[in-house]
């Protein structure tokens, strides 16, 4: 459950510590006192959407900080899911707004993401403000009612994950069927491209090697010069000894010495080394001399096929050495579209099956949805005849539709609200407190299945008043004995009911507003019932009412 929110610099609070209790927690106060900030600074605790607006004027940053007690086993699961250890059965959200758009999360003190706090917080608290009764003038939502009471979640993840399959194939067969004509001026295409490139035989490396070859062509003359001119400096000629022949003196020398002090002989052995080096070198040479020759021919032909191997390049936006990975990408797609046939065929045997899985997920999940919602409909309508609707009457109407995201089915809860008349669509006929009165008993049917611990209910009671307002209160303390109950109200008859009353104060210094939160005695509460009743001027009849409610609820 919520023990402790601590709340800073949101709005017109400052510096507020409220301490909540198990059962039912009423918070009152004056229009404009700042109820609505308490749950704006929940809501951002649990990592709802919020604006730096919400700041308090002339602060940076604005911070809200929640501590739940005795969570229960699927709070822990989902924080071990995200990677968080449950302290002892404490868990601490934090969240830290700046100016800036920046947000600092933290769980049990540990960093987090605002998509982490809001995916803990489905299964910390749940939520209902005074608009959300008008989710029900949205049909699409009643089936969500139905499968949370049926317990549906298994088969619609099921059936999601079959629809899911069959839409990707049949996806692929609506591509595959779509346009014949395009299907045939792609193989067009792609037959004169890979024949073109295979023609084409480019090896990988290929370019280097010719690049090199037209070099070596196109200077002939000059590498000729050079090769001659080191021939003769190694191997000499008629008018002077070579290179090689100098050196094998020089050998010759040395190891005559080495024959008298052989601390000569790693000399000899030395030039040794090179002097067959050099007689290699010069033989190379020689060799180079006599392959080296002049090629027009040669010469054209590689420039012919460095100009096409540059065309293709540039034409398949890819370096040479890509152009063979580019003809097996376009063979295969080539492939795929002459046996298109087979592929179809393949297809639509896959896609049917497909539908057919998908077909029974959904009856599995259709038979569960009419199993459950007569009963369903039947307690909402026993709880909306407690909150002072007799004569209601509420249907299920089904109508199977094509395959969509949650099944089969569309869903609408049927009303009648008083005898004798057809029940007709909630936007039809419904009041405002007649709304107000079927969401609470929705979320009282509900909260039997719901594993949160903390309801929170922000002003259901727009729109009733006297009695209603009396059961709607009943109802919630009955709520209240299974889970943590908050409940923001204007109704004297609701907050009489309450085993803890906070008051929710504003007041204004040197210019600046300020609201606190305070939780009330059994003074403090008839003083804020009496005001609820009688407004402004506190009256003794107003305080004798209030002193007599309770009494009469709290005994």
């Amino acid at each position: 459950m919520l023990q402790t929110l601590y709340i800073e610099n949101i709005a017109v609070i400052e510096k507020t510590s409220i301490d909540f209790n198990r059962g039912l927690n009423v918070l009152t106060g004056e229009t404009g006192a700042g109820k609505s900030i308490i749950i704006d600074s929940i809501n951002a605790v649990m990592g709802q959407r919020t604006s730096k607006e919400i700041i308090r004027t002339g602060e940076s940053t604005a911070f809200v900080s929640a501590q739940f007690e005795d969570i229960n086993d699927d709070v822990k699961a989902k924080l071990s899911e995200l990677g968080f250890d449950d302290d002892e059965g404490t868990l601490i959200i934090q969240r830290t707004i700046s100016l800036s758009g920046k947000n600092a999360c933290k769980i049990n003190g540990r960093p987090a993401t605002l998509s982490m706090l809001r995916e803990l917080s489905k299964s910390l608290i749940n939520i209902h403000g005074q608009h959300e009764s008008y989710e029900l003038f949205s049909p699409e939502t009643h089936i969500d009612y139905i499968d949370s009471y049926g317990g549906c979640n298994s088969l619609l993840d099921a059936y999601k994950e079959k629809y899911r399959e069959y839409k990707i194939l049949k996806k692929k067969l609506n591509e595959a069927v779509s346009d014949e004509s395009e299907r045939l001026r792609e193989i067009d295409l792609l037959s004169f491209q890979t024949n073109e490139l295979y023609t084409a035989d480019v090896k990988i490396g290929e370019e280097e090697l010719l690049e090199n070859e037209r070099t070596a062509l196109m200077s002939f003359e000059k590498i000729s010069s050079l090769l001659n001119k080191a021939k003769m400096l190694l191997s000499g000629d008629e008018n002077c000894d070579g290179g090689v022949e100098t050196v094998d003196y020089a050998m010759t020398s040395v190891q005559k010495a080495a024959e008298y002090n052989n601390e000569y002989e790693p000399i000899a052995e030395a030039i040794s080394d090179v002097y067959y080096n050099l007689r290699d070198c010069a033989e190379s040479i020689d060799d180079a001399i006599d392959s080296l020759e002049s090629d027009p021919q040669r010469l054209e032909e590689i420039e012919e096929r460095l100009d096409l191997l540059n065309r293709l390049s540039r034409k398949y936006g890819c370096t040479c050495d890509e152009l063979p990975d580019v003809a097996e990408k376009l063979q295969a797609r080539l492939d795929e579209l002459v046996n298109y046939d087979k592929k179809r065929d393949d297809l639509i045997t896959a896609c049917d099956k497909a539908e057919e899985e998908a077909m029974n997920a959904a009856k599995k999940l259709q038979n569960l949805r009419k199993k459950t919602a007569e009963e369903f409909a039947d307690k909402v309508k026993q709880e909306m005849k407690f909150l002072n609707m007799p004569n209601v009457d509420l249907v299920p109407q089904f109508e199977e539709v094509e395959f969509y995201a949650k099944g089969i089915d569309k869903v609408e809860l049927l009303i009648s609200a008083n005898p004798g008349e057809t029940p007709r669509p909630v936007a039809k006929i419904a009041s405002g407190g007649e709304l107000s009165r079927m969401m609470l008993a929705i979320k009282t049917v509900l909260a039997s299945t719901d594993t949160v611990d903390t309801l929170i209910f922000d002003e259901v009671d727009t729109g009733i008043s006297g009695s209603a307002a009396e059961k709607v209160g009943l109802k919630l303390r009955e709520v209240s004995q299974s889970s943590q109950v908050l409940c923001v109200t204007h109704q004297a008859q609701i907050a009489a009911l309450a085993d803890f009353h906070y008051l929710i104060h504003k007041q204004i210094e040197q210019g600046r507003t300020f609201t606190e939160v305070m939780p009330l005695d059994h003074n403090g509460r008839k003083n804020e019932l009496a005001r609820i009743i009688g407004g402004v001027n506190i009256t003794d009849a107003a305080l004798t009412h209030a002193e007599s409610m309770l009494k009469e609820y709290n005994n």
